[in-house]
């Protein structure tokens, strides 16, 4: 797998931790900080984690704070992904 997506990020939070009622993970989602749409860095060390495992990319717990919005995931684990296939 050589590319990450905003759905790919999407189906690994619906999978991995839910989504409260009233959020759309389909909509335009890619700038709404994580805390907007209901996961607290709980969750988001859950989808970090989950992230890790099925991706093969390694996001440390430092760096995985300061990813506040879905692009700034999708970004990083893109880069990480095309680091692997270099």
């Amino acid at each position: 797998m050589g590319k990450f997506e905003l759905t790919d990020l999407a189906e690994v939070m619906r999978s991995s931790v839910g989504v409260e009622e009233g959020v759309d993970l389909d909509g335009p989602i890619g700038e709404v900080e994580f805390t907007a749409l209901g996961y607290d860095s709980l969750a988001m060390a859950e989808v970090i984690s989950q992230i890790n495992r099925r991706f093969g990319v390694q996001i440390p717990e430092e760096e995985a704070f300061d990813l506040l919005t879905p692009n700034a995931v999708v970004e990083a684990v893109s880069s990480r992904l095309v680091e692997a296939v270099r």
